[in-house]
């Protein structure tokens, strides 16, 4: 397995972290993909990936959150790296109207560059889309489909949703712990929508699947996410683990 979304570069794994990776390798994942948040977090992202260069890759991106009056800084710091490392991806990059709507047009200026980074660099894009999912296809309308590439992380639409993001460039939809909680209604329809346009992901330390969910997520219970897919889908737990991470290796050229 690929766990295709995941931020165990954090402090939450700080006391941890060898122990964190070898029970992920048990669990069968081969390979973590870390998403960029900011210039905070940054420095441990890369340091992260330095202890662990044959588990870990590393993306290059602003997160919409961190989208503020500083924004030019943070768009520097993103073009002064963005070449400086073999990066798999652009991200975390996208829209997020929920925590605030202080910088609506700053995040949609900072997604749009990015975006445009990112085809300029044949390089997928991980998007962040929270009570924003207009604004998001809105952008990514903008540019060419056939030249954009990525993952829709976190993904809990329907399948009209899916349509819409298909319609805008070569995109996969990742899937995390929700999918196991009884009140996540977007499960019960996920099978409308094929198994090969699903990638798995944790978002650890967040989104815990049953049976852990309230405490810190890590990379090893990205099995119980591809259990929980074969039970909607009715395959085998290995043919969602071929299926995902072929799709996994397909859009981020791993």
């Amino acid at each position: 397995m690929i766990d295709t979304h995941t931020h165990i570069y954090e402090t939450e794994f700080d006391a941890d972290a060898d122990e964190v990776v070898a029970r992920a390798k048990e669990a069968g994942v081969s390979m973590v993909l870390l998403p960029d948040i900011d210039a905070a977090s940054y420095p441990r992202m890369l340091a992260f990936q330095k202890r662990f260069p044959d588990f870990c890759r590393m993306m290059c991106g602003i997160h919409p959150t961190s989208v503020n009056e500083n924004y030019k800084e943070e768009l520097k710091r993103f073009e002064r790296e963005i070449d400086r490392h073999d990066f798999v991806a652009v991200g975390e990059i996208g829209m997020d109207l929920y925590w605030d709507k202080t910088f609506v047009a700053e995040q949609r200026l900072v997604f749009e560059h990015q975006l445009a980074m990112a085809v300029e660099r044949d390089l997928p894009v991980s998007i962040h889309c929270r009570d924003a999912f207009a604004e998001t296809i809105a952008s990514l309308k903008k540019f060419d489909p056939a030249k954009l590439r990525g993952v829709f992380h976190a993904f809990g639409g329907v399948v009209d949703n899916a349509r819409e993001i298909f319609a805008c460039g070569r995109f996969k939809l990742g899937i995390g712990g929700v999918c196991t909680y009884k009140n996540a209604k977007f499960a019960e329809r996920l099978p409308e929508i094929p198994l090969e346009s699903l990638v798995l992901e944790t978002d650890a330390p967040y989104l815990t699947p049953v049976p852990y969910r309230g405490k810190r997520n890590e990379p090893a219970y990205l099995q119980y996410v591809a259990e929980r897919l074969a039970v909607l889908y009715g395959v085998t737990a290995e043919k969602v683990d071929t299926i995902t991470t072929r799709s996994a290796r397909e859009i981020f050229l791993l």
